[in-house]
């Protein structure tokens, strides 16, 4: 059996899977981020003695985090629940559970989670692609997710299309996450005299013939197919799946991909740009396949 966790901001979510990837077991609880790191290794301890009560033979756990494990140190860096940043959270899990922690960027699990059970199922080189409350993404080469030796492969949101772009977090300006996610494209919308909406509306308000939000749509989609384009020229992969809230403007899939194929460097676009199949499922579902050996 495999066993698998996600860890997200405001739940963490517990699966266990028999070995061909079927679903035996799920448990959801409350993260609760504000009571700070020790509650949520308590938790996340808590919800595995649950759920080894239905694999008791498991001896490795996957665990898929917001941000990435540092080469330098094991610490976990470049989170979004900023109490697990500098924290040795790897380490701490395995003395509390006794078990083995295989751990991975969360938009690492969804990817994998894609090629093993999902829409990129086969291929050679997957890119999975989140797009909601920020932008990340995971690579998965025959099978196996490519972290690469600094622990940042895949991390496109913070890759720079514009010099003179919004700052971000990261201490950059112009990352793809400040013009893609959706509070940059809520944002955009609002500055553009739109009156304030999620992302999703806002797609359907261009859809049924409100021209502000078309205009912002219409931007936020040549952005996209800039940022995505890049990805495509330096790893080319077979397949590139889209998750995240944003995955679901059915506009990504036309126009968007009209636009990576406008900037791409060949005469014609052979990588596939679908939708997720495994849905909020992904993440947790990855975190269990990362245990198989």
């Amino acid at each position: 059996m495999l066993l698998g966790i996600d860890l997200g901001g405001t739940k963490i979510e517990g699966v266990v899977l028999a070995d061909d990837g079927a679903e035996l077991a799920r448990r959801r609880v409350p993260t609760e981020r504000e009571r700070g790191y020790d509650h949520i290794v308590g938790r996340i301890a808590a919800l595995v003695g649950d759920l080894r009560a239905i694999a008791p033979g498991c001896d490795r756990v996957g665990i898929g985090t917001p941000g990435s494990l540092s080469a330098r140190d094991g610490t976990l860096k470049n989170s979004n629940t900023t109490c697990l940043n500098g924290r040795p959270l790897r380490d701490d899990l395995a003395r509390a559970l006794g078990l083995e922690v295989v751990m991975e960027n969360d938009a690492n699990c969804f990817a994998l989670a894609e090629v093993r059970a999902g829409a990129a199922r086969g291929a050679r080189l997957a890119f999975g692609v989140i797009i909601g409350t920020g932008v990340g993404a995971g690579i998965v080469v025959d099978g196996r997710v490519w972290t690469g030796p600094q622990h940042v492969a895949g991390e496109w949101g913070h890759h720079r299309i514009s010099d003179d772009g919004p700052p971000c977090y990261c201490g950059q300006r112009g990352c793809v996450e400040t013009f893609l996610s959706g509070p940059a494209l809520e944002r955009a919308y609002v500055d553009a005299g739109g009156r304030p909406a999620d992302a999703t509306a806002i797609a359907a308000r261009a859809a049924d013939g409100d021209g502000r939000a078309a205009a912002v749509l219409d931007r936020w989609i040549e952005r996209f197919g800039r940022a995505l384009a890049n990805v495509v020229n330096i790893l080319d992969p077979d397949v590139v799946v889209l998750g995240g809230g944003l995955s679901r403007v059915e506009a990504l899939y036309d126009r968007g991909v009209d636009a990576v194929r406008r900037y791409v460097f060949n005469d014609e676009l052979r990588t596939r740009i679908v939708p997720n199949a495994l849905g909020d499922s992904a993440g947790v579902i990855g975190a269990a396949w990362l245990t198989q050996r």
